[in-house]
This record gives structure tokens, C-alpha cells and sequence, in this order.
């Protein structure tokens, strides 16, 4: 967002976009709009008259959106290979991670590997995290941040 948009707020009619969708900053759920133009997120507001927020959002939801836009921001995975970081389909990186937890279990015991999971997830994202900790892996040695 430049200075002139947060400024201005001012848009030629149809050039503004706004989409409508769920905050990813917890797992409560929020409705809000992303209001793009030139394919840029320019302002965030709450979906009023509907649940959980009812218009209402937090700081993160309304205001962290930013890195959306920064030029570092990882796009894609990345495999660590003589020391050195390259681009990888998700099919590669999913069956590099898989292969290195069935290696870790085989040789140390499943209880070697715990799993972290995060706030900025569904309810339904955190409990698939358990129970593929639990079930897949074998191990209660699951937690999150949102615990401390």
C-alpha cells in the first residue's frame, strides 16, 4: 500500500476489487473483504451483520497484510542440497520431509519427533496435526504456541 492509497482512499469506480474471505491470523474464523486495485491489497474491513467478528477485526486482521507484498516472501518450497537451498514442487518437498521423519522413526523410535503447531491455523488444521502426530507418527509429543 502506498502513501498516496492510505491517503486518498479515492478510486476511479471498477478499478477498486473486493473479495470477500476468512483472516488468517487464528483460527476464530473472522469474515473480512480484501480490497485490492492493480492487484495489490490497498485495505482490509470487517464483513458486518456476520459472525464470529461481525465487522469487528484485531489489529493483525485488519492492518498485517503487508507481507503479502514483500519481494522475499517464500512462494514456493525449498530442499536443502550440499548446503544449499533450491526451488522444489511440493510433491518433492512433501516426500523429502516424509522420507526424513520415516528415517528419523526407524532409527531413534518415534518419540523422537515432536510436532509444533500454530494459532494462525483452523481448529480443524490443529486437529489434523494431532492426530497425524498421534496416529501416523506415534508419538504424543505434539504442541502450540497458543498453549504458553
Amino acid at each position: 500500500m502506498t502513501l498516496e492509497d492510505f491517503k486518498t482512499r479515492a478510486y476511479v469506480k471498477g478499478e477498486k476489487k473486493s473479495t470477500r474471505t476468512t483472516c488468517t491470523y487464528c483460527g476464530v474464523g473472522c469474515q473480512l473483504y480484501l480490497n485490492t486495485r492493480k492487484d495489490r491489497i490497498v485495505e482490509v474491513v470487517g464483513v458486518p451483520d456476520v459472525g464470529p467478528n461481525y465487522g469487528s477485526l484485531c489489529v493483525k486482521g485488519r492492518f498485517g497484510y503487508d507481507f503479502v507484498h514483500d519481494p522475499e516472501r517464500l512462494k514456493m518450497p525449498l530442499i536443502r542440497e550440499n548446503g544449499k537451498l533450491r526451488e522444489a514442487t511440493w510433491d518433492e518437498a512433501l516426500n523429502v520431509v516424509a522420507g526424513k521423519l520415516k528415517s528419523l522413526k526407524e532409527a531413534h523410535g518415534a518419540d523422537a519427533i515432536g510436532v509444533l503447531s500454530s494459532a494462525r491455523t483452523t481448529n480443524e488444521e490443529n486437529y489434523l496435526a494431532q492426530k497425524f502426530t498421534r496416529a501416523v507418527i506415534g508419538t504424543n509429543n505434539i504442541d502450540h504456541c497458543a498453549r504458553l
